[in-house]
């Protein structure tokens, strides 16, 4: 399946097999793995348990990732992997959410952990993937493939940078299923994206709940100032799709305003505004996020590396001079 995306063309590509018997021409930077959180037993049925026969154990590599994101994104990435037959894999990128919901509604997620290290270093261009939850969870293939498609598409055109993802299926039972699924959504995604037109609004407010009398008084003031503000709240209702919603928002607006708090990276919408604006600007190569930094947070690298205005703590003066700020920026 190709997907375009500003010029290039990413590629997604239904594989039948066995992910630890793989030949060097399949190789791939990351294989994603998932789990429970921190339940890395080797089950002889899954592919931990896989890895495990080939003495890959991902209870050691837990033990030192490379990257442990496991609080604000359900995810670590190990370091690199030792040479093994059958494992062209440099590393492996851990899903493991600690949230509630069933594997369908929660496959999105994958797409979302591997935001923070698609740029590295080393950047990571290829990822390989299991078919989560259809192996000892029992979900049907149809339930859980469309939404990782649709996810996955939504992703790449907005600018993630992968240049394939390879779906893997693991019995030749699902392979039917797997291919019906995969032809219908190729049949929607081929298309080239729509080219966006003058903005609908300058500023996307990206906050958490928690945080809503702020954001409030955040919108209010940029308003003051003649610009147009976009505030929404999804709910994240059980089995929905919600991520399309946020994609589409996100295109109506020309900047996306980030207020950092601890709620702010617990919030899984919060990350994934923070990260489709991101992706978007890093394929447009023009700066998408504003950052005003409101509560003292454990921030990932890649939110700390942007410049952020630093309104700590809750300081409503310093906000209303990132405000100015932010009028000040060039916009369409």
């Amino acid at each position: 399946m190709k997907v375009l995306s500003y010029g290039s063309t990413r590629r997604i590509q239904l594989c039948q097999g066995d992910l630890t018997d793989v030949t060097p021409d399949h190789a791939t930077d990351v294989l994603v793995v998932s789990a429970f959180a921190n339940s890395y037993h080797p089950i002889p049925s899954t592919l931990i348990g896989a890895l495990d026969r080939k003495g890959i154990s991902v209870a050691r590599l837990a033990m030192e990732p490379a990257v442990d994101l496991r609080a604000a994104f359900d995810c670590w990435l190990s370091r690199e992997l030792d040479p093994q037959p059958g494992i062209p894999y440099h590393r492996v990128l851990c899903f493991e959410p600690r949230r509630g919901g069933h594997p369908p509604s929660l496959v999105g997620g994958i797409f979302r952990a591997l935001a923070p290290f698609l740029h590295g270093p080393p950047p990571i261009e290829s990822v390989a993937m299991p078919l989560v939850a259809t192996g000892n969870q029992g979900y049907s293939v149809e339930m859980v493939l469309k939404p990782l498609l649709e996810a996955a598409v939504n992703w790449l055109r907005a600018g993630m940078p992968l240049s394939v993802l390879k779906v893997v299926v693991y019995s030749e039972r699902q392979v039917h299923a797997a291919r019906q699924v995969f032809a219908a959504v190729k049949h929607t995604a081929g298309g080239v994206p729509v080219e966006r037109g003058p903005f609908a609004y300058d500023a996307f407010i990206s906050y958490a709940h928690e945080d809503g009398r702020s954001a409030e008084f955040l919108a209010q003031r940029l308003r003051d100032l003649s610009l147009r503000v976009f505030m929404d709240r999804f709910e994240i209702k059980e089995g929905l799709a919600w991520q399309p919603h946020i994609f589409s928002a996100i295109d109506q607006c020309q900047k996306l305003v980030a207020l950092y708090s601890p709620a702010y990276l617990r919030s899984k919408v919060c990350l994934e505004e923070f990260n489709i604006a991101w992706a978007r600007g890093r394929q447009t190569e023009r700066d998408t996020i504003f950052p005003i930094y409101w509560k003292t947070a454990e921030l990932p690298t890649y939110m700390n590396m942007l410049v952020y205005t630093d309104c700590r703590e809750e300081r409503e003066d310093k906000l209303r001079e990132a405000c100015g700020r932010f009028r000040e920026l060039p916009l369409d």
